[in-house]
């Protein structure tokens, strides 16, 4: 039996957690049945969420059971006892056939509601604590200093001389024009102030796979170091959070949004979707966008098994009245013959 399927636009990328497998029950959650979503910009960053699916005898045997009426998933259907190809999938074979691959970009619904990293909503409030008591200026004044007067203040203690405007647009500006600099070779004054970090913070990195040092982390640290230093002088209550920390800033670096969430009047802004897109820099060939990959020609089922029962399955078919169906994900497919 010849079972030919006509397959439009199939969309051959995955948007969910591989950790998680179609063929058996769901992961409970607390809101529920969940998978989790790896189609974020975010989560695209990393090589091993960017999935490429292609058509497996899980998808046929899925199709197969579409065909002949059965809505359940594929795991369910095959653990129950009058699953209807028990005695047939051994004998399917398939060839996919694919006439035309492109790619293109696509907006993906993110229905977790998750939160913009470099954005807020409602009005800064420039008044609060941190920004307005004794301390504040020689706090937030670490910012402003260049490398080796940050380094120099590490490791000899030195005084603040330096000025920031104190408010949290201000901060969060610096934050992010240090956060561009490049890593630096530790040694020297940079390896000292790196070594009294270390032995300080015990989540403290500070390097990469080379062993350079990040600028960022060494100003991030060493806003902790202040803090410190200030509270045998100040009560700093007022500016620390619940865990005793600054709002959005660790010792390695900062989150804008968890920054801006305790200086600003409204929520964390929500983001419902994003572009389906991975960039990455290849040696020898440059930058390389991967955008979402859709596929349309034909997949040819052959089941070998008797005439009696083919014709049978045949009817089912038939009787079933699927018209149209997904092939993966999205698409449009349709059984254009049958033959037995």
């Amino acid at each position: 039996m010849r079972i030919t399927i006509t397959y439009e636009a199939s969309w051959r990328n995955s948007f969910l957690d591989p950790a998680t497998s179609n063929n058996e029950p769901l992961p409970k959650q607390k809101d529920g049945v969940y998978r989790k979503f790896i189609g974020s910009m975010t989560s695209l960053k990393n090589a091993d969420n960017y999935i490429s699916r292609q058509v497996t005898i899980d998808t046929v045997m899925g199709i197969l059971n579409r065909l002949v009426g059965d809505q359940r998933k594929l795991y369910q259907a095959r653990s129950s006892e009058n699953y209807y190809f028990r005695d047939i999938e051994r004998n399917v074979k398939f060839e996919d056939k694919p006439e035309c691959i492109n790619t293109e970009v696509a907006y993906i619904r993110n229905i977790t509601g998750s939160t913009d990293q470099n954005s807020y909503t409602g009005m800064v409030k420039v008044s609060d604590p941190v920004f307005t008591s004794d301390f504040s200026r020689e706090l937030w004044s670490v910012l402003a200093m260049d490398l080796d007067e940050l380094c120099q203040f590490i490791t000899a203690d030195t005084e603040c001389n330096t000025t920031i405007e104190l408010n949290p647009l201000d901060i969060i500006n610096r934050l992010e024009e240090l956060n561009k600099l490049k890593a630096i070779s530790n040694e020297g004054k940079v390896l000292a102030a790196h070594t009294i970090l270390v032995q300080r913070f015990e989540k403290f990195k500070g390097l990469n796979k080379k062993e350079e040092a990040f600028p960022i982390s060494l100003y991030c640290s060493a806003l902790y170091l202040q803090l410190e230093r200030l509270g045998n002088t100040y009560d700093l209550s007022l500016a620390r959070t619940k865990t005793g920390g600054l709002s959005g800033i660790s010792n390695n670096g900062f989150t804008k949004k968890d920054f801006m969430s305790r200086y600003t009047t409204g929520d964390k802004k929500k983001i419902w979707g994003n572009p389906y897109m991975r960039e990455e820099f290849v040696k020898g060939i440059g930058k390389t966008t991967h955008l979402l990959t859709k596929a349309s020609g034909k997949l040819v089922v052959n089941i070998d098994i008797e005439g009696k029962q083919a014709e049978q399955l045949q009817l089912d078919i038939e009787c079933a009245g699927v018209s149209s169906f997904y092939l993966g994900k999205k698409g449009l497919a349709y059984v254009s013959d049958i033959r037995v």
